[in-house]
């Protein structure tokens, strides 16, 4: 059993060598025991403070409290957050920043997604590394560069520096609810419609492609979610596999300085019901669960894509490019009706801005991408999986496969698609859908009887 683990720290301290802010991952069996020896190779005689909720100061906060102190590290009280189905929301780093601003502990992070970002962002804010010790193979964040914070209504990522050194217990992450492994499985295998957009992009030259941080996700991508089952069941190769992945893709964002290497549309659709404040049964979905339904979405509409398009459609597009082309007062309008009581409009019509070109520059890429089509089509079919095929996969890892499974009614989920579109600058398969105007032949159709999303 102990090879497995061997070769994932060998893949891990490879990456390590691209990487400007994380020095040290650790993962494996009781690596707890082993915290306060890590926490001094990474920060010498800093006191420490342990920051975590009510949930992980008891599954693990307390240990490391007592491990810490074992090795002589002088140990602040720590800092536990007491918030009901809390979140990562500007008010909480608030809590922790003059608390972090007072001393000058170093901040343990003891936790998964929220506790680790607000970590993150709070350390940055006074200007200090972190650690964190993970508790769940719950989501890509534990390593990238930034965080993501909801913020004036609007969940943004915030630029800050990766932990200095992650440590990941497996006894915990087998022990954590299962719906929290399977939405890290979610967000893992969203990396294949991703890269997709990434391909396309590079194309365009918007955000060319970083060949090592492709390499750090893609490369072993397939294999990392080749057992759902196992992840659903709690089995510890599988937990770790996953576990490896979703470093491996924090590690490409820090290398890249960017989420374009784990984040493409799919993301859109989940920071859309983050932004519109979705709950369902009481609570708001998994960030992984959501994002989940968003790969299973731009998977199904790539799938239609590359089943449809030729290059005669580009030639159609060119030549009705003038008619269809939308100026910017007519674009405002409709960011206005979709977006304007929300404290979300201002930040999306900035981005929209950023991504709104004049007729003649539509045409350019229009062009270049029906000349390049012989080489991009099968690029692209190499990358992607049939959508069906990833709704299986998704399903047998115990995390929602069909919308309604977090609350999206099918209505609902065909308007997200144009609003996720108008989320972001970055350009995705939605965007390309946009600018050939086939928004009704490929986006409506998914819709309608025989399309992928039709019940």
């Amino acid at each position: 059993m102990g090879n497995f683990y061997d070769e994932t720290a060998a893949r891990l301290n490879k990456a390590l060598m691209y990487c400007d802010d994380t020095k040290a991952v650790v993962v494996g069996e009781k690596t707890l025991g082993a915290v306060g020896g890590f926490f001094k190779n990474l920060f010498n005689d800093s006191k420490a403070v342990v920051v975590a909720d009510k949930t992980t100061f008891e599954i693990a906060g307390r240990q490391v409290v007592n491990e810490l102190a074992a090795s002589g590290i002088e140990v602040e009280t720590p800092f536990i957050y007491d918030v009901p189905h809390m979140h990562a929301e500007m008010s909480l780093v608030d809590a922790l920043k003059p608390r972090l601003a007072a001393t000058d502990a170093i901040a343990v992070a003891v936790g998964s997604g929220t506790i680790n970002d607000l970590s993150k962002y709070a350390s940055s804010l006074v200007e200090r590394p972190y650690m964190v010790c993970g508790t769940a193979a719950s989501m890509d964040g534990y390593t990238s560069f930034g965080a993501s914070i909801e913020y004036n209504e609007c969940k943004q990522t915030f630029s800050c520096p990766a932990p200095r050194g992650v440590l990941v217990d497996m006894d915990v992450v087998c022990k954590a609810p299962q719906k929290m492994n399977a939405a890290g499985f979610a967000d893992l295998i969203a990396k294949i419609p991703a890269g997709a957009d990434w391909i396309i992009a590079d194309l365009l030259g918007t955000e060319p492609i970083d060949s090592i941080a492709w390499s750090l996700v893609q490369d072993s991508l397939r294999d990392w979610v080749s057992n759902p089952e196992g992840v659903a069941a709690g089995d510890r190769k599988a937990l770790t596999s996953l576990i490896e992945g979703l470093i491996m893709s924090g590690l490409a964002m820090q290398k890249a300085k960017t989420s374009r290497t784990a984040s493409g549309a799919e993301h859109q659709f989940s920071h859309l019901w983050d932004n519109q404040r979705h709950t369902y049964n009481g609570e708001a979905p998994s960030h992984g669960f959501k994002v989940g339904i968003g790969t299973i979405s731009t998977s199904a509409l790539y799938e239609r894509i590359l089943a449809s398009w030729t290059e005669a459609t580009f030639d159609y597009a060119i030549a009705h490019a003038d008619e269809n082309f939308r100026s910017w007062d007519i674009i405002e309008k409709e960011l206005e009706d979709h977006f304007g009581t929300t404290g979300l409009y201002e930040t999306v019509k900035r981005e929209c801005r950023k991504k709104y070109v004049e007729p003649q520059e539509l045409k350019r890429r229009l062009a270049l991408f029906r000349d390049s089509w012989n080489e991009l089509k099968p690029k692209l079919q190499a990358q992607l999986m049939p959508a069906s095929e990833i709704q299986q996969i998704i399903h047998k890892a115990a995390a929602p496969s069909i919308p309604e499974e977090i609350g999206i009614e099918r209505e609902r989920l065909h308007k997200t698609y144009r609003l996720a579109q108008q989320l972001r600058y970055r350009y995705n398969v939605l965007d390309w859908t946009h600018d050939l105007g086939q928004w009704s032949e490929m986006v409506d159709a998914l819709f309608l009887p025989g399309g992928f999303w039709a019940k």
